[in-house]
């Protein structure tokens, strides 16, 4: 009897435990529920927002929940969203969240949130996936304002089961791309009843559906003021309010998503401050110590113990052209360990010979902290045009099987030629007239039988000769194709980095410079590129740029356009084409942007200056526990932008694709960070070149980044 007793007791205690674990988990809101209404823009300010807002509060004030406001981006912390049964974007446009507040928004909906999206809603976001699937697609463009017939296709709902069957209205009517299949749509539009449509029959203008354990609701009505003294219109957000808001509950037991670590737990360290005069490349050795190679020849080494820098050898670099008006960016411009340094000792650099004109990739070896010049094995050269500027890559990096990476630039004047009628204005420079034979780029980017605009791919053996590896571009033996080619259809590949675990290779490309589209007759604005290759291929310079944006044929004799290039079949038949003139098929950039906001595409890069580098992608596992960053971190690719200063890190889909990216260290200034490199101990060590062009910079300098939990 007292066995059952104590095990009914036991029984009884564990229940209650069970129990009060789940009501701390799922927990029912207050009985009154609030809702949240969002309504910044970084993008379109909408002049309906503020009667939005007060229709809204309305709805509110006749139907028993409460209504909050705010513009305020920092109201999007889970401890403030927890509170509202539903969250409601009305016309929010542009890059309007963040890093954790976009993780904030994640978890809320797993927790079982509300998210109603009003009209422009669909026009933010674009470079967060999560969000755009959520929502169900992104904003593409739309016509003038006009009276259209909308078909309500499902009346089983609370936002459409007071409305007519046709419903004829004047609106604002959007066309979407990245649509979800997934939704269930409520309302279409009658594409025959207006002009401007651009998605068919099935013109979705309304959907609802569970995401991600929360409930979404969008409708794309709702641009003009009208709108919200509409009756049914009204009737329709309430519905829709209604059903986001559901039970209004919610249990964050159920929340996946990941706050990133907050910036506070990094620290800069600096190494090395006003010293360099214009560095270009990093590696850092197995006792931590780092090689640093300037532009004009100059090696240096860190020695990570000590904390001092010393000179470690000097190369003899072309690095200056006595051609009036030309600034030369050849010179000494990548190095990289070899992977087995610890046992061999071996230092490779990528640098323009002196003595001739080639650009050489070189074997040396590091002995008592001294770079041997007599130990050179030269690798590769291949020949240059020189008294020219610009675009040299000269990045060097390690993939799988310790195959060797290294970049090569176009070696192409972008500027317009002086004292010509017709010239490239920042568009591809494509001029293959006698005489002008450092203006077109597919002699050199787009020519399969030359080594400059490319990212090459080699085996080096042990006496410093090479061999090509299995998948390269072109097998070897392939007629007018160069067998080193990994990837080709590059500008300025300036830094490179490969990921340790699965060899995806990605790279910074630095852009042209046209600022506007000419997309009738020269060709898109120009865009740097962030570049991700899984398998070698053609990613589309000079013929074809960001989301494959194509160029035209263009004669400079005469000032006539041809027609675009074809993405599927590009041609490249210039007179100074010594390789194939049938190219592989183009690919697309993994992430581009312009001199402005990218507003459709990445607007979380913002504007200004460009120029995009590669940096490594992380894996905690590689790295002692004692300095590693944390485990979140774990398949991220981190980029950097020397123009713009940041630091961005990508989170990609499971086959590679792009998923979202967040600032890392938003708060802290970077002075020009040319490289990127995980050292040893998985911490950043960062190269800053400083803010003036060719000169020595006091905020040039060499720093590493801590973390402390």
């Amino acid at each position: 009897m007292k066995k059952t007793i104590q095990f009914s007791l036991q029984t009884i205690a564990l229940f209650c435990f069970f129990f009060i674990t789940l009501a701390s988990c799922s927990s029912k809101r207050s009985s009154k529920p609030t809702i949240l209404v969002f309504y910044k823009t970084g993008g379109y300010y909408h002049e309906s927002i503020p009667t939005g807002v007060k229709a809204i509060q309305d709805l509110g004030d006749k139907n028993g929940f409460d209504v909050d406001t705010t513009t305020n981006a920092n109201k999007f912390a889970e401890d403030s969203l927890k509170k509202y049964a539903a969250i409601v974007f009305l016309s929010s446009t542009g890059e309007i969240l963040s890093g954790n507040q976009e993780i904030a928004v994640e978890r809320y909906m797993q927790a079982g949130g509300g998210f109603v999206g009003i009209h422009a809603a669909t026009d933010a976001e674009y470079d967060w996936n999560w969000y755009v699937k959520m929502i169900g697609g992104s904003f593409k463009s739309h016509p003038a304002n006009q009276e259209a017939t909308l078909i309500i296709n499902d009346k089983n709902h609370p936002s459409t089961d007071s409305l007519p069957a046709t419903w004829t209205r004047t609106d604002e009517w959007y066309n979407f791309k990245n649509l979800n299949p997934d939704v269930k749509v409520l309302i279409s539009i009658d594409e025959k009843s207006y002009q401007g449509g651009e998605n068919g029959d099935k013109h979705p203008m309304a959907w609802y559906h569970n995401f991600d354990g929360g409930r979404v609701f969008y409708t794309e009505l709702g641009h003009t003021n009208e709108s919200f003294s509409e009756p049914l219109y009204l009737k329709h957000i309430l519905g829709g309010i209604q059903y986001a808001m559901g039970d209004n509950t919610a249990d964050y037991s159920k929340a996946s998503s990941v706050f990133a670590p907050d910036e506070s737990h990094f620290t800069k360290t600096d190494l090395v401050k006003g010293t360099f005069f214009e560095p270009t490349e990093i590696s850092v050795l197995p006792n931590l110590d780092v090689l640093v190679v300037q532009r004009r020849g100059e090696i240096y080494l860190y020695n990570s113990t000590s904390k001092k820098m010393k000179q470690a050898g000097f190369l003899n670099v072309y690095w200056k052209t006595n051609a009036p008006g030309v600034n030369s960016e050849e010179g000494l411009l990548g190095v990289k360990a070899d992977p087995d340094f610890a046992k061999n000792h071996f230092v490779y650099m990528f640098y323009s010979a002196p003595d001739s004109s080639v650009n050489r990739l070189s074997r040396f070896t590091l002995e008592n902290d001294t770079i041997l010049n007599s130990s050179e094995k030269v690798i590769l050269e291949f020949y240059e045009q020189r008294d020219i500027c610009c675009h040299t890559g000269g990045s060097i990096a390690f993939g799988p099987n310790k195959t060797l990476f290294v970049s090569t630039g176009d070696n192409t004047t972008p500027f317009d030629e002086p004292n010509q009628k017709y010239v490239s204005h920042g568009y591809a420079p494509l001029d293959d007239r006698p005489g002008h034979y450092q203006y077109d780029e597919r002699r050199s980017s787009g020519n399969t039988n030359d080594l400059r605009g490319k990212i090459l791919r080699i085996s080096v053996k042990d006496d410093g000769s090479y061999e090509i590896p299995e998948g390269n571009l072109f097998p070897k033996g392939t007629d007018k194709a160069r067998p080193e080619i990994y990837v080709m259809g590059n500008r300025n590949p300036y830094r490179i980095s490969v990921d340790p675990k699965n060899g995806n290779l990605y790279w910074g490309e630095v852009g042209p410079d046209a600022n506007v589209d000419s997309l009738d007759t020269r060709g898109p604005q120009g865009y740097d590129e962030v570049n991700q290759a899984r398998k070698a291929g053609f990613f589309g310079w000079p013929f074809f740029i960001g989301n494959n944006y194509p160029y035209h044929i263009y004669d400079y004799a005469t000032g006539k356009s041809g027609p675009a290039f074809d993405p599927a079949k590009p041609i490249n038949n210039s007179r100074n084409n010594t390789g194939l003139t049938e190219l592989p098929p183009a690919q697309p950039a993994f992430i581009w942007y312009p001199y402005g906001i990218s507003t459709m595409d990445f607007p979380s890069l913002g504007a200004g200056g460009r120029t995009a580098m590669a940096g490594p992608v992380y894996y905690s596992d590689l790295y002692p526990k004692e300095t590693r960053y944390p485990s979140y971190y774990d398949g991220k690719f981190f980029f950097n932008e020397w123009m713009r200063g940041y630091i961005k890190a990508v989170t990609m889909k499971a086959n590679g694709d792009y998923d979202r990216m967040e600032p890392f260290m938003p708060n802290t200034k970077f002075h020009a960070a040319i490289d990127i490199e995980v050292g040893p101990d998985g911490r950043f060590y960062v190269l800053e070149y400083g803010s003036g062009w060719f000169s020595k910079n006091e905020d040039a300098g060499l720093s590493r980044i801590d973390y402390k939990k």
